[in-house]
């Protein structure tokens, strides 16, 4: 087995890259451990719902938290989101309601899609997140298509595209970011690398030194970042952001994770995974990172935590129960927002 990191100690703490709880405020910082404990949660009880049968596919982003709320946190609503696989907390953070992200897990009669999308691809236009696509990379050109659109419309906003480590030897990442960097579009490539392409380790894939390493190619600024550790995160976020946001061109942040479950509920990782593996993912946890760092300078007790995960838990069993409840969707709505229809609505013009 090929060893899947060359990183055995990760970089960054809080206090080595430089921020300090002022630069973070303490409000922000219990929003942010609330949201990832909510995200927790939430994974954790739909794995267990497909091992039941209650649900069909589930794909986690445990291991990613502190990625996905950080982009929540930090982007604003004029801004627009194009996910790789893991990044349904992002639209969660951004006010895409749980509720609505179980009605879609579920398929039923009040997901908005009625069913017809697979499982974990929600969509929600009221907070600018496009459903994403299971072909790996074609989001990131997506992206870049509609940055180019923004800025001829001169609409306000920047774009975030989001991809892992496997989708960086997509023809769609060649070409987005050579398409991005031409045309100076404002555009945040994010690569949540979380070193496994499925089964495959990112040291199999590329020879690359770093996937930040691959944006020089193209004229881009690119940075590596302990992506499990959250004030990292949201420093690398805030300030790129704000560098595209005034008009500096497209960058990219590598965000190095650790997959702390299987890649999805139709995975085995024990099968290619070293059996170290869990271990170093565990010591890497950015929920128990953020929320220890918090503890040991007295921003969070333990009973405080404690009922965090108290009303989280609520949340999630609401979400569920509300899902649960609604019917499936009518036979007949299969053919009903298909064609666009002019004159009869019985007989839609194809055109």
């Amino acid at each position: 087995m090929v060893n899947p990191t060359s990183v055995e100690q990760l970089p960054n703490t809080p206090e080595e890259a430089g921020t300090a709880v002022g630069e973070v405020a303490s409000s922000l910082l219990h929003d942010a451990v609330r949201w990832m404990i909510l995200a927790r949660a939430f994974d954790a009880r739909m794995q267990g719902l497909q091992r039941q049968g209650r649900i069909g596919f589930y794909g986690a982003a445990t291991g990613q938290e502190a990625v996905n709320v950080a982009a929540g946190l930090v982007s604003r609503p004029e801004d627009w989101i194009f996910p790789g696989l893991r990044e349904q907390w992002v639209a969660v953070v951004r006010g895409y309601s749980l509720e609505s992200y179980a009605h879609s897990i579920f398929a039923d009669d009040r997901d908005v899609a009625r069913g017809r999308q697979m499982p974990c691809h929600p969509s929600a236009r009221e907070v600018h997140y496009v459903s994403m696509s299971s072909v790996i990379g074609t989001q990131i050109s997506q992206a870049v298509g509609l940055a180019y659109a923004i800025r001829r419309r001169g609409d306000p906003g920047v774009v975030y595209a989001f991809f892992g480590d496997g989708a960086t030897s997509s023809n769609d990442f060649h070409a987005a970011l050579n398409f991005a960097a031409v045309l100076h579009l404002p555009v945040v490539f994010v690569c949540a690398n979380n070193q496994w392409a499925i089964s495959v380790p990112v040291s199999r894939q590329t020879a690359a030194s770093t996937m930040a390493a691959k944006a020089s190619a193209y004229g881009l600024p690119g940075v590596r970042v302990d992506g499990t550790d959250f004030f990292a995160v949201h420093r690398a976020l805030r300030e790129t952001t704000a560098a595209v946001r005034s008009g500096s061109g497209p960058a990219l942040i590598e965000f190095l994770t650790f997959r702390m479950t299987p890649h999805s509920t139709s995975d085995d990782p024990s099968r290619y995974q070293p059996s170290e593996w869990a271990i170093r993912a565990a010591r890497n946890d950015p929920v128990l990172r953020l929320g220890g760092w918090m503890r040991t300078h007295d921003l969070l007790s333990d009973d405080s935590e404690s009922a965090m995960q108290r009303e989280c838990d609520e949340q999630v069993r609401a979400a569920v129960a509300a899902a649960e409840s609604a019917p499936p969707p009518a036979v007949d709505s299969l053919t009903e927002d298909v064609y666009s229809a002019r004159g009869s609505p019985s007989r839609p013009t194809v055109r």
